[in-house]
C-alpha cells in the first residue's frame, strides 16, 4: 500500500507558479483536501532564533510534527522543518511533507502516528523529479523507544498524573479544552505525545490529533499543542490546558483527584509501560495489572482494583489472585502511594473494598488465597474501628487464626468492654470476632451484658410521684427485735446503680443474677435474716415501687402526709381505688418508644431485639447467661417496666430453672391484663419456678407484674395474705401492698374489715403507726356493721381517728363513719341479708354523744345515711320505726349547733314527707308507740305533724319552719308535698 505524499516549499516559477506552493504531490489527491491542507501546515520560526541561521544553528530549530484531522474525515500527517533561505535567497523558508490518510485507513502495520516522528521516510526536500517517492512502511525513531520515554517519564515525575488527568477528560470529551505543553526541545513535545499515545486505548491514540510545535497556539486545531517558550502565550484563555515544563509548579500544584491518571504515572516511572497493553484504558484492569507487578499505588486505586477483581473474580487466574492479594495487604497495611492521595489524605473507600473482595472470594477459590486478605481485613477493621467483616470459621488458615488471636486479643477485649460504643454495635461484634479467634473476653461479658440489658429496656424514667415526696427522717422501730434488712436505709434501689443514674450495676460475672440467689441481685437486698419490720416501708407511698426487694427501707419508715390519707396533694379516692393516677410512667410501657442510642428497632410499632443481640444470646452461651442474669437483675429491680420494655421484643424465654424475674416479665409481656387476676398471680409464681418462700423476691416481681397500676382488691390482697402467710409478705416486702389494698380499697368493699383484722392479727408488732389506726377504724367498722357487743362507739371512732399520727385516708374516714351511722340509725350495711331480723335500736347515750360531739365528718355521714334507701324504706313499711326517728331527730335541741342542723334538715326533708304519705292504721301506730315513750312525745309529735298556726308553732318548738327549711330542696330529696313544703 502506497500512501498519497504531498510536499510544500517556496519554489521558483513553474506551471503552478512560483512562492510557496505543492511542489509534490501523489496522484489521486483531492484538491479540497490540498486546499485544506495548505491552510495546515503553514510554520513560523520562533522569535528567539537567529533571523539567518548558518547549517548548525539551522539544526536547533524545531520540528512541527502534526497529526490534524481533516473535514473529509482524514487525517494530514504533516513534518514541517526550517530550511532558511528559499531559491530566491530570501529567509524564510520551510519545507513540508505530509502523507494523506484518507478516513478509515492508518498507516501500514496500523502504527501509530507518534511513531513517525523522525522516520528515514520523511524528506527535507522536494523530490528532484517532482515525484514522490512511494512510501509503504515507517521505521520507527529510536527516540520514542521503551527506555527513552521511561526515562523521559521519570524526568517529568511531578508532572505526569496532571497531564495524564487532563488527557482523559481530553479522551473523556468531558470539555473542549486543549492541552498546551511548553517544552525547549520539540522531540520533548513528541515524548509527551508518545507517552500519551501509550496509556490510551489503542483506538482512541489512533484518533488523537497532536502537533509537536507552533508559534501561535491560539490558531491550532490539534488536541495536543507543542509550544516553545518564545511562542505567543495563551494567558488564562479558558480553551487551554497548559503545561509548562520550562517552570517550576506552581503553588496550587498538589496531588490530582483522577486515580486513572495517577495509576498510569506510577506505571510510566515505575518502567512498566506494557501494563497498558490490553486494559482497554479502565482503571480496574489497569489498577491490578500494577499490582500483580509491584506498583506501588495509592488507596483509591486499590480499591478500584479491588472492586474490579470482585466484579470478574471467576475470570482471573489463581496466581493473580494470590499476587494481587499479597500486593493488597503489604500496602494497605504500609499505607504505599498516600503521598499522592488528595489533599494528601486517602479516600475512604480502600476498607470497603477490600471487605467486599474478601467476602466475594471466601468460599469461591481455596482458602490458602483468600485467607492472608480476610485476616487482613479483619484486622484492619479491628484496630480501625472500621466494619467488622462476616466472616466463617473455613476463612482463615489455622496459622493466620493463631496469628491474629496473638496480635488482636488486647484490642478485642478492650473494644468489648468499651463502655463508650452501643453496646448492640461494635462490641458485639467484636466478641464474635474473639469467638472466631478463641480469643477469651469472659472477664468483659459481665459489663457488656449489663449494657445490653439497660439497652434493651431502655432508661428507666423518674418517678414523679417520688419527686414530689419530701425527704423525711425514718422513724424508729415500732416492735421489739427489729433487724433492718441489708436494703434498709442504703439505697439499694432500681435506681441506685452507679452506671447511667438508673439501673443496678452489673460485674459480679457471667452467673449474676441467675437462679434464685438473691444476693447476686444488685438492688435486692437478701430477704434471709430479715426480722420484723423489715418490710418495704415507704415504698408503697407511690405506687407501684416496692422499693429494691427483700429489705428495703425501714419497717417503721413514715410516709409523708402527701402519699396517703387525706393531706394535700393525696390522690383522690376514686384514684386510690381503682390503681389509677398514682402509678410509676413505667407502669404500662408496652409501647414507648425507646430512648435514644438503646439500639432497639422499631417494627411497625412493635419493638424487637436487635438481630445481633438475638445472634449472641443463641450463638454465645456465657453471654446469654450474663446477659439474662443482667436482665433478671432489672426485671427484679422494676418488673412492670422490664415487661412493658420487652413486649414482643422476640427475646427467648430463658430455660428453668434460673433467672426467675426475667421469665416472669416475658410471660406478662405476651399476655394481657385481662381475666381473673389471682390467677395469673399464681401462673407467674409456677412460672418464676421458685417457691416464694424459698425466694420472697419472686413475690414482689408478681406482684408488682399483676398489679403494676396500685394495689390488689381488698379480696384479692385477702385471700394471698391467706395463702402465702404474713412470713413471706414479710420477707419478700410486700406487707405494706396489703395494706395499701385495705386503706385504697372503696368505702363500700365488704371485704376489707376482714383484711384490716387479717393484718392487724398476722403484723401486730411491725405495723406502722400511720398504718394501725386506719386498720384499727376497718377493724372497727365491721365490728359495728356486724352488731358486736362494742361500747362508746361515737367516742372510739373519734379517738382513733384524731389520735392517728397522719391524716386517715378518706376511704377509711368514710367506711367508718358510715357504720357509725348505721349502728346509730339501726339499719343494716349495704350487701346485707335484707330479711335479716332488723337492727336493735343505738342505746340513747351514743346519740346524745355524737350531738354533743358535733364532729362535721360523723354529722355528715349520719345525714347520709339517714337520706339513704335503707332508711327510707323502713320509714315507709315500719312505723315503730318512724316513731324511734321522731324521738331521735327532735332530741337535744338548740343547745348543740351541728346536731342542730342536722336533725331539722332529717325532720324536714327525710321524715316529713314519709309522714304525711303514711295511711291512716300507719298514722295510729306511730302514735301509739310514742305514747308508749311518754305522752309529751305525741303531743310533739302531733303539734309537729298539725297545718296550720298550732303547727307552726309546734314547728318552731321542734326545729320545723326554721330558716334552713325554707332552702331549696337538696338534690335527691324526697319530693315535699305541694307547695314545697312551706306553710
Amino acid at each position: 500500500m502506497s500512501l498519497a505524499q504531498l510536499h510544500y516549499t517556496s519554489a521558483p516559477p513553474g506551471p503552478d507558479g512560483s512562492g510557496f506552493r505543492f511542489t509534490a504531490v501523489s496522484p489521486g489527491v483531492p484538491q479540497t483536501v490540498l486546499r485544506e491542507a495548505e491552510q495546515l501546515i503553514g510554520y513560523e520560526p520562533p522569535r528567539d532564533l537567529p533571523a539567518r541561521p548558518d547549517a548548525e544553528e539551522l539544526k536547533a530549530f524545531p520540528m512541527a510534527f502534526s497529526c490534524t484531522e481533516l473535514s473529509d474525515g482524514g487525517r494530514l500527517l504533516s513534518r514541517s522543518v526550517y530550511t532558511g533561505a528559499d531559491y530566491s535567497g530570501r529567509w524564510g523558508n520551510f519545507h513540508t511533507h505530509a502523507l494523506h490518510l484518507p478516513a478509515g485507513t492508518r498507516l501500514p502495520d496500523g502504527a501509530l502516528p507518534i511513531t513517525a516522528w523522525e522516520s528515514p521516510r520523511w524528506a527535507d526536500a522536494t523530490p528532484p523529479d517532482g515525484r514522490p517517492e512511494p512510501v509503504d512502511r515507517f521505521e520507527p525513531s529510536g527516540l520514542l523507544r521503551r527506555d527513552g520515554l521511561v526515562a523521559f517519564a521519570r524526568s517529568r515525575a511531578d508532572r505526569l498524573a496532571a497531564f495524564f488527568a487532563d488527557l482523559a477528560a481530553l479522551a473523556g470529551e468531558a470539555d473542549g479544552r486543549q492541552i498546551v505543553v511548553v517544552e525547549r526541545d520539540s522531540a520533548d513535545v513528541a515524548q509527551w505525545i508518545a507517552l500519551a499515545c501509550a496509556v490510551l486505548p489503542r483506538e482512541r491514540a489512533h484518533l488523537l490529533t497532536f502537533t509537536t510545535y507552533t508559534r501561535r497556539p491560539q490558531q491550532a486545531r490539534q488536541q495536543i499543542v507543542g509550544v516553545l517558550p518564545s511562542s505567543e502565550p495563551v494567558g488564562h484563555d479558558p480553551r487551554f490546558r497548559v503545561h509548562d515544563c520550562t517552570a517550576s509548579p506552581g503553588p496550587d500544584a498538589g496531588p490530582v483527584a483522577d486515580a486513572w491518571a495517577d495509576v498510569c504515572a506510577r506505571i510510566w516511572t515505575a518502567g512498566r509501560p506494557d501494563l497498558f497493553r490490553g486494559t482497554s484504558g479502565d482503571l480496574g484492569p489497569l489498577a491490578v495489572a500494577a499490582l500483580v507487578t509491584g506498583v506501588p499505588l495509592r488507596a483509591d486505586a486499590r480499591a478500584a482494583a479491588a472492586h474490579w477483581t470482585a466484579a470478574h473474580a471467576p475470570t482471573v487466574p489463581e496466581e493473580t489472585l494470590t499476587a494481587l492479594i499479597a500486593a493488597l495487604t503489604e500496602q494497605s497495611a504500609t499505607g504505599a502511594g498516600q503521598q499522592y492521595g488528595t489533599a494528601g489524605t486517602p479516600p475512604d473507600g480502600e476498607p470497603a473494598a477490600l471487605a467486599a473482595l474478601s467476602e466475594r472470594l471466601d468460599g469461591q477459590v481455596p482458602t490458602a488465597v483468600s485467607a492472608p486478605l480476610a485476616a487482613h481485613v479483619l484486622a484492619a477493621a479491628v484496630r480501625g474501628r472500621g466494619t467488622l467483616p462476616a466472616l466463617g470459621a473455613g476463612s482463615l488458615t489455622p496459622a493466620l487464626r493463631a496469628e491474629l488471636a496473638r496480635d488482636l486479643a488486647p484490642v478485642l477485649r478492650q473494644g468489648v468492654g468499651d463502655p463508650t460504643e452501643p453496646a448492640a454495635g461494635r462490641p458485639l461484634a467484636l466478641l464474635r470476632v474473639a469467638d472466631l479467634l478463641d480469643v477469651d473476653c469472659v472477664d468483659a461479658l459481665p459489663a457488656l451484658a449489663g449494657r445490653l440489658a439497660r439497652d434493651l429496656v431502655g432508661g428507666r424514667p423518674a418517678d414523679p410521684a417520688a419527686a414530689r415526696e419530701p425527704e423525711r427522717e425514718p422513724s424508729g422501730p415500732t416492735g421489739p427485735g427489729h433487724t433492718p434488712g441489708p436494703g434498709s436505709g442504703s439505697g439499694h434501689g432500681p435506681d441506685s446503680g452507679t452506671d447511667s443514674g438508673h439501673w443496678p450495676d452489673f460485674g459480679s460475672g457471667p452467673g449474676h443474677g441467675s437462679g434464685t440467689d438473691d444476693s447476686s441481685r444488685a438492688g435486692r437486698g437478701s430477704g434471709a435474716g430479715s426480722g420484723p419490720g423489715s418490710g418495704s416501708g415507704a415504698a408503697f407511698g407511690h405506687w407501684p415501687d416496692f422499693g429494691s426487694g427483700p429489705g428495703h427501707g425501714s419497717g417503721t419508715d413514715q410516709s409523708s402526709p402527701s402519699s396517703r390519707g387525706s393531706g394535700a396533694d393525696q390522690s383522690s379516692p376514686s384514684s386510690r381505688g381503682s390503681g389509677h393516677g398514682r402509678g410509676h410512667a413505667h407502669g404500662s410501657s408496652s409501647g414507648q418508644t425507646p430512648p435514644p442510642g438503646t439500639g432497639r428497632q422499631l417494627d411497625g410499632g412493635r419493638m424487637v431485639c436487635p438481630p445481633a443481640v438475638l445472634d449472641a444470646v443463641h450463638g454465645h452461651p456465657a453471654l446469654r447467661t450474663a446477659l439474662f442474669g443482667a436482665l433478671d437483675a432489672l426485671a427484679a429491680a422494676s418488673p412492670a417496666w422490664v415487661a412493658g420494655r420487652l413486649a414482643g421484643c422476640g427475646l427467648p424465654v430463658p430455660p428453668s430453672p434460673g433467672f426467675p424475674h426475667l421469665r416472669m416479665c416475658l410471660q406478662t409481656a405476651g399476655a394481657g391484663r385481662t381475666g381473673d387476676r389471682l390467677a395469673r398471680f399464681h401462673g407467674l409464681l409456677r412460672t418464676a419456678g421458685v417457691s416464694p418462700h424459698a425466694a420472697p423476691d419472686v413475690l414482689c416481681t408478681a406482684f408488682q407484674l399483676v398489679w403494676p397500676d396500685g394495689p390488689p382488691g381488698a379480696e384479692e390482697a385477702a385471700l394471698l395474705l391467706s395463702e402465702l402467710g404474713s412470713d413471706a409478705h414479710r420477707q419478700a416486702g410486700t406487707r405494706d401492698a396489703l395494706v395499701e389494698a385495705a386503706l385504697a380499697a372503696p368505702a363500700d368493699d365488704p371485704a376489707v374489715p376482714v383484711l384490716a383484722a387479717d393484718l392487724l392479727r398476722c403484723f401486730t408488732t411491725e405495723l406502722r403507726p400511720a398504718h394501725r389506726a386506719p386498720l384499727l377504724l376497718l377493724e372497727y367498722a365491721g365490728l359495728l356493721d356486724g352488731d358486736h357487743d362494742v361500747e362508746n362507739w361515737v367516742d372510739h371512732v373519734c379517738g382513733l381517728r384524731d389520735g392517728a399520727p397522719e391524716p386517715v385516708p378518706e376511704p377509711v374516714t368514710r367506711r367508718v363513719h358510715d357504720a357509725l351511722a348505721r349502728r346509730l340509725l339501726a339499719v343494716a350495711a349495704p350487701g346485707t341479708d335484707p330479711y335479716a331480723p332488723p337492727r336493735p335500736p343505738a342505746p340513747e347515750s351514743e346519740l346524745y354523744t355524737l350531738a354533743r360531739a358535733g364532729d362535721p365528718g360523723l354529722l355528715a355521714a349520719y345525714e347520709r345515711v339517714a337520706r339513704g334507701d335503707r332508711v327510707a324504706e323502713r320509714l315507709r313499711t315500719v312505723p315503730g320505726y318512724v316513731a324511734a326517728c321522731f324521738c331521735d331527730w327532735s332530741a337535744y335541741p338548740r343547745p348543740y349547733g351541728g346536731w342542730e342542723t342536722t336533725r331539722t334538715t332529717l325532720l324536714a326533708k327525710v321524715l316529713r314527707p314519709v309522714v304525711r304519705a303514711l295511711p291512716a292504721e300507719d298514722q295510729r301506730a306511730v302514735e301509739e308507740a310514742l305514747h308508749r315513750v311518754g305522752r309529751g312525745r305525741l303531743d310533739a309529735y302531733r303539734a309537729w305533724n298539725r297545718p296550720g298556726a298550732l303547727g307552726r308553732l309546734a314547728g318552731r318548738l321542734t326545729g320545723r319552719g326554721r330558716r334552713e327549711d325554707r332552702q331549696a330542696p337538696w338534690t335527691g330529696d324526697v319530693e315535699p308535698p305541694a307547695g314545697g313544703g312551706r306553710e
